[in-house]
């Protein structure tokens, strides 16, 4: 047998995808660039950046450090939440700003979130077909057709503008921070509107993770200043805000944070905004069907009155609404806290069954938990920290870092990390040890999904499994790539696919094609695969090599076609065994 986990002597087909970021693009400059954290919420972002002995956020020209996530599309040059211009909250969601842009960014019109977004204030149509939704904004009542990546760049845009007019030199490198649930594709994505926007990513960070960074920087300094050697500390993080819910686990010891487990999904307060809204006008979706001019401006309305509502329970225990959303519409209602919980049921039982997940997968007794942090705006809820800190049974949230600025400010200390800057007193000996948050694996036996890297693997991490053919003198074989957690490929993510060819003539099951994933350092996946006849001492054929993700636009569509056209043909089915 052929194992490509240690190292392949023939000449390996390297296939990259198209406008890929190679991290080739690195600063070469005797005094090295630092770069700064983004983080880009659903609804609010913030920018963060290392001072040379401490991390500053960093404000707009409102005096703000939180801004919102919108761009708007009413004047000739576009205008985002960062910029100077106030506008009213009324005024952003009057159909000419297109918001939620990291809730949309890379899914396709099947997506369940996408769906979702069609009661959003401005247009997002789907054809059904998975292919990229149509996103619009109403500008002088024309709808000005635009796309997630554009808004995203133009976002990044005036955040790179105000960066560096405040730190007075060019801002080239970012650390992001991402959802956990976030595809490969929807990275490539993020990297694409970054591109736009003229920035170089050097670390795509999942929020849990730079949350547990900061953590790690914050123990090592007690023990610093307590003298201590330090021990090992186990803590949960949950970190919820409008479009996304994220939970790890990280053992933390002298500036070291291990990631021990993810858990994510696409749930989040804007979930809870939508639930809400329907509760209080059950027949809203047929009433603003239409999304003309007086259409988006009730959905506005309501859309501000119910966020005001939620905001006061979590404070209240009941809130009078009353609202006149025009054309005879209103809606007056009384609504407590055990009726706003009852109707985001859902929600809550999902949130309650990540926290549960995270924990099984990291082997993590509650008892062993040091602390439990609490992030994101959806932490104010009072039904969120109960059903947190019960299953964690503990009495007391971590209070050591301020919910909504915790994950930039863990990502501007990756910034500096990664850009090879060292500070005297060892506030940046820090080192994150990552794990994968979705399996990977491919396409066998028609349309089931075989994990090669399960899920939480520490990275860097290389696997492999052996499979073989399903017909006689079967010469050609697919490798379909495919990320998720499901059973079946179609609750997965494509992430691409080749061909391997010139497989030798021999009866089914006996050719042997070693399917071998890499995940490097940088987090850049390769899949590798070769073959070889029982017994032989070389690789029948050359060795494939292709950088994942390979699929752009349309991979719904894709999909279909490739498991139409060469879905019995080219099958594989598994080896019983392992390497």
């Amino acid at each position: 047998m052929i194992s490509l986990a240690s190292g392949m002597a023939e000449p390996a087909y390297t296939v990259a995808s198209d406008g890929e970021n190679t991290g080739e693009e690195k600063t070469s400059s005797a005094f090295p660039e630092i770069a700064i954290g983004i983080d880009i919420g659903t609804s609010q972002c913030s920018v963060a950046f290392w001072d040379g002995s401490q991390v500053e956020l960093l404000k707009n020209t409102r005096n703000q450090k939180l801004m919102r996530s919108y761009v708007m599309f009413k004047d000739e040059i576009p205008s985002g939440g960062a910029s100077s211009q106030l506008s009213h909250e009324h005024e952003i969601l009057s159909g000419a700003a297109i918001f939620n842009m990291k809730r949309l960014i890379g899914r396709v019109d099947t997506d369940p979130v996408v769906h979702a977004s069609k009661s959003l204030p401005f247009l997002v149509q789907t054809l059904d077909i998975g292919v990229r939704p149509f996103i619009a904004a109403l500008v002088n009542n024309v709808w000005r057709s635009t796309t997630p990546e554009e808004v995203l760049a133009i976002f990044l845009v005036e955040l790179r503008a105000m960066a560096e007019l405040q730190l007075k030199r060019p801002i080239r490198n970012v650390v992001l921070t991402i959802p956990v649930s976030f595809s490969r594709f929807q990275l490539t994505r993020i990297e694409r509107a970054c591109a736009m926007a003229g920035l170089h990513v050097l670390r795509l960070m999942p929020e849990p993770t730079a949350v547990a960074l900061l953590y790690a920087q914050q123990q090592q300094q007690t023990l610093q200043d307590n003298m201590g050697s330090g021990s090992e500390k186990l803590a949960l993080i949950f970190n919820m805000g409008a479009g996304y819910c994220d939970v790890a686990v990280t053992a933390t010891a002298g500036g070291v944070s291990h990631i021990k487990a993810l858990a994510g999904s696409s749930i989040g307060g804007e979930d809870i905004l939508q639930n809400m809204m329907r509760h209080l006008l059950p027949n809203a979706e047929n009433l603003f069907s239409s999304h003309s001019a007086s259409d988006i401006k009730s959905m506005g309305i309501l859309r501000i009155a119910t966020q005001d509502a939620i905001h006061r329970l979590s404070s209240q225990t009941s809130v009078q609404i009353n609202v006149d959303l025009g054309n005879g519409v209103n809606v007056c209602k009384v609504v407590d806290r055990a009726e706003f919980e009852e109707v985001n049921r859902k929600v809550f039982e999902k949130c309650e069954s990540l926290v549960k997940q995270c924990l099984h997968d990291a082997k993590v007794e509650v008892e062993d938990l040091a602390d439990v942090i609490l992030v994101g705006g959806c932490s104010y809820i009072p039904k969120i920290q109960n059903l947190v800190m019960g299953i964690c049974r503990k009495d007391e949230i971590y209070k050591g870092m301020n919910l909504l600025e915790a994950a930039v400010v863990g990502a501007a200390l990756e910034g500096a990390v990664a850009s090879g800057i060292s500070d005297p007193f060892g506030s940046l000996d820090l080192l994150t040890i990552q794990a994968t948050p979705l399996s990977i694996g491919i396409r066998v036996e028609g349309d089931h999904f075989i994990p090669i890297i399960p899920r939480n693997t520490t990275m860097p991490a290389r696997k492999e499994l052996v499979f073989t053919t399903v017909h006689d003198n079967q010469t050609e074989a697919l490798i379909v790539v495919y990320e998720g957690e499901g059973q079946k490929v179609e609750e997965n993510h494509l992430l691409g696919y080749f061909k391997v060819v010139g497989i030798p003539p021999a009866p089914k099951g006996v050719p042997e094609i070693n399917v071998c994933m890499d995940i490097d350092a940088s987090n850049v996946l390769r899949v590798l695969a070769g073959v070889a006849l029982p017994g032989a001492q070389h690789p029948a054929v050359s060795v494939m090599e292709v950088r994942m993700p390979t699929v752009d636009d349309g991979h719904g569509w894709c999909a279909e076609a490739l498991n139409r056209t060469y879905g019995s043909t080219l099958d594989l089915v598994t080896l019983q065994k392992k390497i």
